[in-house]
Formats: C-alpha cells, structure tokens, sequence
C-alpha cells in the first residue's frame, strides 16, 4: 500500500503539470497567431518520442527497475518546464518541439512505471483487486489531467507562460525529491537481463489489444488536441479559461467513470470475456461518434449537441480505456512486465501521434466535423479488431 500510494502521488503530480502543459501550449500559440496544423507540429516530437520510450522504456524498467524510470521522468519533465520558462522572443519553433519532445519521454516513462508497478503489487490470482486497483491509478490520473487543463487556463490568464512554467517545475522538483528518498529501489526489475531484441511482443492477445488501443486513442484525439479547443475559442467565442474549464470537466469525468468502470461494467469480481467486452463497449463509443458527426454536420444545436455528446463520448470512452488498461497489465508476463506494458503503450503512443497530426490537417480542411468522421472510422476499425481477441483464460 506504501509503494501503491507512492506511485499513485508521483503519477498524479506529473499528469497535473502534462495536462496544464498541453493546454497552455496549445492556447499560447494560438493567441500568438499559430495556425491548427502549426500547433499540432508542437506537438509531434512529443507523440513521437512518446512511441519511442514506450517501446524502449519497458526494457529500460526491468533492466534498472521501474523506480529509476519513474525518477528519470519527473527529472527530464522539469528539465522541459524549465526550457519553456525563457523569455518569449526565445521561444522559437525549434525550442518549443525539443523541449516537447523531452516533456513525451518523461510522460511514457512516468506512466508505463506506474502502470506496470501494480503487477509487481498484486499477485496475478487477485483479477478483481488488480482490475480495481489500475482502474483507480487511471481514472484518477485522468480527472488530475482534466483539473491540469483548467489549471492551464487559468495559469495563462493570472500569471502568463513563463511564471506558470516555473511554478510547475518547482513543484515536481519537490516530488522528485520525495520519490528519491521513499520509493521501494528495484521496484519491477527483471531478475534476469533482458535482450533488446526481446522489446516486441510474441503474444498474440497483447499484439491485438495494442492494434484496438492505436485506433482506439487516435479516435480521440483526432478531435480532441486541436479541434475542439481551437473551435471553443474561435466559433463558438469562448474565453481561455472557459475553453480549458469545459476540457477539464470533460476529463475529469471521464476520469471519474475510469475508477468506477469495474462496477459498470460488471466484471470486478470475475473473469473478463476479453472479446465480448471490448467489442460492445467500443461499438457503443462508434454509435455516439457517428451520432455526434451528424449533429454538427447538419448544425442541430451545435454548442449543445457538441457539449452533451461529448460528455457521453467521454464516459463511454473511459470505460473502453479502463478495459484495455486493465487487461494490458493482466495478460502481461509476470517476469519482464514493463516490456510487454511498453509494447502495448507504444501503441497507444502512435495512435495519439496519428490523432495529433491528423486533428491539425482535419481541421484546417474540413473543420470539426471532418475530425469527427475520422474519429467514426477509427473506432469502427477498433470494433472489428476487437471481435478478434481472445477471451481472457485466467
């Protein structure tokens, strides 16, 4: 419970400062004149490097232990805070993408640590418990997300880029001292040596649930890093701090509905049907999609249909998320888990970087309701790979 509460606090202070991030680069630039695609390249060293670590960064943890990754990436996230502290005329394309490209790696690191640092705590006979237990380290992670969009908002309206960027590097320089000195040392590390050679998975469920999750969260944030911001702000009107008040109250929920999903989805206490599971939640999230592209296509109550849909994207969204995170960690080899848990998030990784790009383009060339409609064909793509998972035998 030590370790598990450790994790949990470090993962937190990090998910705060990475969302408050996101959302003060993302207006910041906008305000300066940058166009949606112009912003999305901000952002595509950070997805990229984000794929890289993932499928590097679960070797790295059972060879040294995912203590030290979770360490490395709190160091290397203050390091990116603090380039993005310089004066504004500093802050060229070039410097932005870099330190963006650091903030990726530190985010991959910290994350697929905790992640995979549950396996180490729950013994593999506890489904139940281990289901709840990342249900709750996720959904968690993901309102503090959501409280850090509204925190970037409201930084950039009371104290401006730089001041924010100072602050958020002192406070996880705090945190970093803390995990240095009371985290377990050798948390998750493998007792024998991995091979690089080994970082790509053999196992075909893994393989599988990592196609599903690329589609899965590209679906997402094809709408969700440029357009909808961009759209609140500049159709709809909408202030800074309403723009990033209405994007953390939808990640907040979505967070909320993570930690509840074992309860919704009726398998806290037995086994999960892995195929069943998947395929229905995910074809609920594709109905919701198509639904919510046609509402904005043919402008029906857009600010409304546009806000009530989202709501219900994002709950349903969570639950799909919340599946697939716990049945990662569960299929998982209990020797080396971090390099199968990389595996998988590499894959989460490229699909956000194939989101990120694509919300730029989509918007400039067909506005929110092309991201939307691409958001649709990826989850239907999504649907059809999860038919072919196999059911959970444990």
């Amino acid at each position: 419970m030590r370790n598990y509460a450790l994790i949990t606090f470090n993962y937190w202070n990090f998910t705060l400062t990475d969302g408050a991030l996101r959302m003060l680069v993302v207006l910041h630039f906008h305000t300066l004149g940058y166009t949606g695609f112009e912003i999305a390249m901000l952002f595509l060293f950070y997805e990229f490097f984000g794929v890289v670590t993932n499928l590097i960064g679960g070797w790295l943890g059972a060879r040294i232990g995912l203590n030290k990754t979770m360490n490395i990436g709190l160091f290397m996230q203050v390091i990116a805070l603090l380039m993005l502290a310089v004066p504004s005329h500093y802050l060229s394309v070039p410097l932005v993408m870099f330190a963006q490209a650091i903030s990726g790696i530190a985010k991959d690191l910290n994350k697929m640590s905790a992640k995979t640092s549950i396996k180490t705590l729950v013994s593999s006979q506890q489904s139940g418990k281990l289901y709840r237990w990342i249900a709750i380290l996720t959904g968690s992670k993901n309102a503090l997300k959501g409280a850090g969009f509204f925190l970037g908002g409201a930084l950039l309206s009371l104290i401006g880029f730089q001041n924010a960027m100072f602050t958020m590097a002192s406070i996880l320089t705090l945190v970093l001292l803390g995990s240095l000195m009371w985290l377990q040392k050798d948390l998750g590390k493998a007792r024998s040596k991995p091979k690089f050679t080994q970082i790509f998975s053999k196992s075909k469920a893994i393989n599988i649930l990592s196609a599903a999750r690329l589609f899965l969260f590209a679906s997402r944030d094809v709408w969700f890093v440029i357009a909808l911001p961009i759209s609140l702000s500049a159709v709809f009107g909408w202030s800074h701090v309403e723009t990033g008040s209405f994007m953390a109250i939808w990640v907040i929920g979505y967070g909320l509905v993570q930690g509840i999903a074992p309860r919704i989805t009726g398998t806290e206490s037995h086994h999960i049907q892995s195929r069943i599971a998947l395929a229905l939640w995910s074809a609920m999230l594709l109905l919701v999609s198509a639904l919510l592209a046609l509402a904005v296509a043919f402008q029906w109550y857009p600010q409304l249909s546009l806000i009530i849909g989202l709501l219900i994207f994002g709950g349903i969204f969570a639950i799909n998320s919340s599946l697939h995170s716990y049945l990662i960690v569960s299929f998982a080899r209990e020797e080396g888990a971090s390099m199968d848990v990389g595996f998988y998030y590499m894959a989460n990784a490229m699909g956000r970087l194939t989101g990120t790009i694509l919300s730029g383009w989509a918007f400039q060339w067909g506005g929110l309701e092309a991201c939307l409609w691409i958001s649709s064909l990826f989850i239907f793509f999504t649907v059809i790979i999860s038919m072919i998972m196999p059911d959970h035998d444990k």
